[in-house]
This record gives structure tokens, C-alpha cells and sequence, in this order.
């Protein structure tokens, strides 16, 4: 069976065939690096980090360009309020956002550019738009591009322009000739920090957020390469934006396939600071660990809605547990799947199936059940295997079973909780001791004493 892919463009889950044989190109819209990761950044990392695996899984060589935007308004911002540059602040939530996804088993991009890298190749594409008549200097010192200039506008979101202008005004002094037209070239204020500010043929300003994406991904992919992703939430405007940038300024077709996952909501309301259901992806590896992060987010369909809450964590995690559980005390060597196989058809089809990864996970849990009723080895290494395509199940289960599957603070605790019953029961404080155990099982912490020591595993 051959890949098939839902693309948002068509609204059609249509045949993949890559426009240079056997090598897929990828851009997907990274984050804008102000503050920590949160939980919807984690699924779209998830998703496309799930999509490059497969893609590499059917034997495509992978160009796969995630960016950083290193500069926008709310970078000035939170730099301004904290009293530190705009490089300082980008190389720290970089940093910061690194360590995070690792933690989820992220594997890096092929390319990583951040946005202040490629100002030039942004410069020289505004100056096409400019050249062709699709972007005009403002009164106020901005360039815009003239959206009802571009013939092809709305063909993503699936909207005339007349129904995306519908509630729109123009706000004073913005210089827009129309509502719909947006920003390409922000001219420079002097309120704002010198770091923030490039010499241009337009006058000092910056790039809006939208030219970024189509400079770093023509550069770096090509004018015209084979998926581009993102949330469900930047179809409009800013992919919407990024075709007419790029297929005005370039004159060819800009992306084959575009993909996007769902909306992530918590407890089944959208995420807000406001709302206090706001949740950083370290806020969640206090109490769960990656893996159970990613299978949690796998586990649903990519472009389905996804809500997050702690028991629906919780059920990930005993669901991850039972596969584990499965695999532990056999011996699993490494093997080259066999595709006649038929589980591993079942899994594959799955995949296959615009990423069915509801469909392809099944496929694990019935091998678990034949592994529990056979301890072959052979099915035991074929789980393991499948569950590498999508970056699950390569932990050796003891260590998972006993520590992995608990956040790393969480863990750093029961193993404090451990080490003082040792101490009450080595002191003849048996009271003490049987207080720890007993704590521990509040928890959901079972433990498992032998003559090699104390061991413990989540009920």
C-alpha cells in the first residue's frame, strides 16, 4: 500500500509521490522562542516528528526544516520587560526548548534556521513582490503586500476574500490599503532595542512573521518542495500568507501537500493563562515521563481534536505500562521488519493510511496479548521494532517499569521514600517503615522487596 496523505489544500486524503523521486522535502512552522514549550507546542512536535520517523521508515531520504523564529514582537517584548537582549533571551528559550523535546524523544530536523539568519533572502523576495506589483510602501513606512493582487488568495482556507474580510477594519495610521493586506517589511520604532532593527533598501525595520517562513523554506527546500506543516490554527493567515508570498514572488507552485494536526484543548476547553489550564511541557514531565507524553499524544489521530487532561495521562500511562509489561524479562534482539508479516502489514497499512496511528497502535497491544501468551522472542522483537517507527518502546522495561514511567521529580522522591524506609527498617523502626509503604501506596507506588534490595513499579 502507498502513502496517503490528508493535504488541506485539496481536502482530499490524495496518493503521496514526492516531486524528486525516492527524497522528501519538509518545512513545518517551529516555535517563536519567547517563553517555555507548552502542551500544544509538544503535539505538533510530536506529529510531524512522527511523520519524519515514517517518511524514513519507507526508505525516503528526508530534508526536514523546522525553524525558530527569533524575532517578533513578543520576543522585543519579553526582552524589553526583563532587561536583557534579544539574543540573550532566544538563546536561552532555545536552549531550554531543546532540553524539553529531547525529553520526548524529538529527533532534531535536518535543518534548524532561525529567522534572523535569513533576512537577506527575505529582503530580496519582498523586493520581488515589490517588482511584480504585489507589495506597496505604506505611509507609515511599512512594505505590504496587496492581497487582492494575488489571483490564488484563500485557495487554503477555502475562503473569498470577501468572507475573510467580513468583521475586519482598517486601524488608523496603518497604512494598509485594504484590511486583508499584511505587513512584509515593519519599519523601525524608536522605542524599540537596537537588536531588533536591519538596514534594508525600505529603511530600518524587520521582517513580519509570515515572510520568514517562505524565505527559510524556498532556501532551503526550494521554490517549490513536498509538504509543509503546522497546527490547525495557521492555515489562516499565516500558511495562507506564505503561498501568496512565495508563488508571487517565485511564479511556481509552492508546496504539494499541506498537513495540519488538530486543536489541542484542556479538560475539553482550550488552553489559556487566563483560564489557569495552562501547562509548559515541564510541567507535565514533573509528574509523567516522555514517553508517556508521546505515546499520550500518538495514541490520537494527527488532525483529530485532542484534549489533555491528568486522566487521560494516567490511562496513557497504564496503557504504555501493559506494553512494557509485555516485553519485560525477554530477550528482544534487533531485526529487520518483514513487511509480509501479518502484523506488520496491519501496522504499516495503518501508517499508510494518512497516519492512522489509532489503528497502528492496536496493532501493538494485540501483539502484547500474543507476547503474553507466548513469550516468543521472535514477536517480542517485532513489537519492539514497530513501536521504533514512531520513537516508543526502546527503553529496557525493568527501568521503565520501575523509575521511566514516573517524571523525573517524581522519581527523585520515591527514590528518597525508599532510601528512608531502608534507614527505619535497618534502625528497627518498623512502624516508620510500614508509614513509607503506605504513603507510597497513596500514590499508586507498589513496591517489591528482595534480597537484591527494594524495587517498585506504579499500580
Amino acid at each position: 500500500m502507498t502513502l496517503r496523505i490528508h493535504n488541506t489544500l485539496s481536502r482530499a486524503v490524495e496518493t503521496f509521490s514526492p516531486i524528486e523521486a525516492n527524497h522528501v522535502r519538509m518545512y513545518v512552522c517551529g516555535m517563536t522562542i519567547y517563553d517555555l514549550c507548552h502542551v500544544g507546542h509538544a503535539r505538533f512536535l510530536l506529529v510531524f516528528d512522527m511523520v519524519y520517523r515514517w517518511l524514513q521508515t519507507l526508505g525516503y531520504r528526508v530534508t526536514y526544516v523546522r525553524n525558530i523564529t527569533d524575532i517578533d514582537d513578543k520576543i522585543i517584548k519579553r526582552a524589553v520587560e526583563r532587561g536583557i537582549t534579544i539574543r540573550q533571551l532566544t538563546a536561552e528559550m532555545t536552549a531550554a526548548m531543546h532540553e524539553d523535546i529531547a525529553r520526548l524523544g524529538v529527533l532534531p530536523p535536518t535543518h534548524e534556521p532561525r529567522a534572523t539568519e535569513y533576512v537577506p533572502q527575505m529582503l530580496a523576495m519582498i523586493a520581488a513582490l515589490e517588482r511584480k506589483g504585489l507589495a506597496y510602501r505604506a505611509s507609515n513606512g511599512d512594505v505590504n503586500y496587496a492581497v487582492r493582487k494575488f489571483a490564488g488568495y484563500g485557495k487554503l482556507s477555502g475562503k473569498s476574500l470577501d468572507q475573510l474580510r467580513a468583521g475586519e477594519r482598517v486601524a488608523v495610521l496603518d497604512g494598509k490599503e485594504d484590511p486583508l493586506d499584511f505587513v512584509l517589511w515593519k519599519s523601525a520604532k524608536a522605542s524599540e532595542p537596537d537588536d531588533a532593527k536591519w538596514a534594508s533598501e525600505f529603511g530600518p525595520g524587520r521582517p513580519g512573521w509570515h515572510i520568514e517562513c517562505s524565505a527559510m523554506g524556498c532556501t532551503l527546500l526550494g521554490e517549490h518542495f513536498d509538504i509543509h506543516g503546522g497546527g490547525l490554527d495557521l492555515i489562516f493567515p499565516h500558511h495562507e500568507n506564505e503561498i501568496a508570498q512565495s508563488e508571487g514572488a517565485n511564479g511556481t507552485t509552492f508546496v504539494d501537500t499541506w498537513m495540519h494536526n488538530g486543536f489541542l484543548n484542556v479538560d475539553n476547553v482550550k488552553m489559556s493563562k487566563s483560564l489557569g489550564n495552562f501547562f509548559t511541557i515541564r510541567d507535565v514531565l514533573k509528574h509523567f515521563d516522555g514517553e508517556t507524553l508521546r505515546f499520550f499524544m500518538l495514541r490520537t489521530h494527527y488532525r483529530s481534536p485532542f484534549n489533555f487532561s491528568d486522566a487521560n495521562l494516567e490511562d496513557a500511562q497504564s496503557a504504555l505500562r501493559r506494553l512494557y509489561t509485555a516485553l519485560d524479562g525477554i530477550d528482544a534482539p534487533a531485526i529487520d521488519i518483514d513487511r509480509a508479516q501479518p502484523q506488520a502489514a496491519a501496522f504499516r497499512a495503518a501508517m499508510n493510511d494518512d497516519f492512522n496511528t489509532p489503528v497502528a497502535f492496536a496493532v501493538l497491544f494485540e501483539l502484547a496479548g500474543e507476547l503474553n501468551r507466548t513469550r516468543a522472542p521472535a514477536t517480542a522483537a517485532l513489537l519492539k521494532a514497530l513501536g521504533a517507527t514512531v520513537g516508543i518502546l526502546q527503553q529496557a522495561p525493568r527501568a521503565f517499569l520501575q523509575g521511566g514511567e514516573a517524571g523525573g521529580d517524581e522519581a527523585a522522591w520515591i527514590a528518597e521514600r525508599i532510601a528512608a524506609r531502608a534507614a527505619a527498617k535497618a534502625a528497627r523502626d518498623f512502624a516508620q517503615a510500614d508509614a513509607i509503604r503506605h504513603e507510597l501506596a497513596a500514590r499508586g507506588i507498589v513496591l517489591k522487596d528482595s534480597p537484591q534490595g527494594t524495587t517498585w513499579v506504579k499500580g
